[in-house]
């Protein structure tokens, strides 16, 4: 019966590339036009195609992380690609279709990030072992998307370009008093304090990185202009001369839109100026992902433009500039991803092999969506008043490059 029903539905499904199945019954079957992208899986028994029909998204993920489900020649990055390119919802069966529906009525209330729950999601992702992170991101532990700003940059490279680039738009002055929201393990309030000479108040969720990021605070000289503290971005009082939010806007969900961009404005002085950096679509909403939800990111969502631009409408703040990064974060996947399996001995030596499949399938599903899809970065730059950025983008390029020469 299953079998029958993923037949089916792969004959609908695939009309681009050519993707293979071996069956748990030993029969093989072909999908597909067969011209540019091929795959072929193999697929142990019947309960794996019974997953895959009642969800697709989260029985393919759970199949591959226990096993059951194989791709020849470990074409995993290939395997997704096909997917992707191929993905439509009329592709699907109705009770996918139904269910897919279902979640997305009930989004605001997977997405409520009350503090208690917010503080849980960031301990399930951010709190597993700073060695195990250290393993894949470059030496500054910056966990976001890197900024590929010239061909043949390595990971390092694009990471410190990130984070120039940035502080550029915010138009640090020295002794202004900048807040980071998400804070991770310092690498931007020490960019700022140390480059810029900022004061910087960091803020994280996450005990560990609260921990190595105060270890990497004082190994830097910069106690004194650098306070990171584990609290929640709704519980502080300002004002900043300038805020900057790197790659936690995503953990924030829908239905708090408008408080985060009320605090923003908040906590912002008249002349303040903000910088929020984060994943996002030029696509309509969509669901959030079960699979990652559940494995990977519990409570996070990527936003479409559509869905911030509402919000940010209710504020007194000019949206004064909207930057859209494409292919950055595919780039940066990839180099994380070679970097975990260049290290699978250490990685093995801390979590079994069920822990390296779910990691290995989150990064090549992630890499292969910011290669596919119409998902991207967005830099949103927000001012109190309208005058306080400078009408053209020109003070931005040779504020980056004092800011990499200082570095060095």
């Amino acid at each position: 019966m299953w079998q029958k029903l993923i037949d089916g539905m792969l004959s609908r499904f695939v009309r681009e590339g050519e993707l293979g199945i071996d069956y748990p019954d030993g029969t093989h079957r072909r999908y597909g036009p067969g011209d540019g992208l091929a795959a072929r899986v193999a697929i142990a028994d019947e309960a794996t195609l019974k997953a895959i029909c009642l969800d697709p998204e989260m029985g393919l993920g759970e199949g591959y992380m226990d096993g059951r489900i194989t791709v020849e020649g470990d074409r995993l990055h290939e395997f997704m690609t096909l997917l992707l390119r191929n993905r439509r919802r009329d592709g699907l069966p109705r009770w996918a279709r139904a269910a897919d529906g279902a979640r997305f009525a009930l989004r605001d209330w997977i997405q409520r990030n009350t503090p208690n729950k917010a503080r849980a999601n960031v301990a399930h992702h951010y709190d597993i072992s700073n060695d195990f992170y250290r393993l894949f991101l470059d030496s500054d532990m910056q966990y976001s998307c890197a900024y590929f700003a010239r061909e043949g940059m390595t990971l390092e490279e694009a990471q410190a370009a990130k984070k120039a680039h940035i502080a550029a738009k915010l138009l640090i002055e020295p002794d202004m008093h900048v807040l980071d929201i998400g804070c991770g393990w310092g690498g931007m309030a020490i960019t700022m304090a140390r480059d810029w000479g900022a004061r910087v108040t960091g803020v994280t969720l996450s005990q560990n990185q609260l921990e190595l990021g105060r270890a990497r605070v004082a190994a830097a000289g910069l106690s004194d202009r650098i306070d990171l503290r584990l609290q929640d971005y709704r519980t502080l009082d300002g004002p900043f001369d300038r805020i900057v939010s790197v790659g936690m806007f995503e953990h924030v969900g829908v239905p708090q839109y408008d408080a985060y961009f009320g605090q923003v404005e908040r906590l912002l002085t008249p002349e303040g100026v903000a910088l929020i950096h984060t994943i996002g679509r030029v696509d309509g909403p969509i669901n959030p992902s079960g699979w990652l939800g559940k494995y990977i990111f519990p409570g996070g969502y990527v936003p479409s433009v559509s869905e911030v631009a509402a919000p940010i409408e209710k504020t007194g703040m000019w949206l004064t500039d909207l930057e859209i990064w494409r292919h950055h974060y595919a780039r940066t996947l990839e180099e994380w991803r070679m970097r975990f399996e260049d290290r699978l001995d250490a990685v093995r030596a801390m979590y079994d092999d069920r822990f390296i499949r779910m990691w290995r399938y989150y990064l090549v599903a992630c890499q292969a969506t910011f290669e596919v899809t119409r998902q991207g970065v967005l830099q949103m730059q927000f001012a109190r008043d309208a005058q306080t950025v400078p009408l053209t983008r020109d003070y931005i390029a040779p504020a980056e490059e004092r800011a990499l020469i200082a570095a060095q």
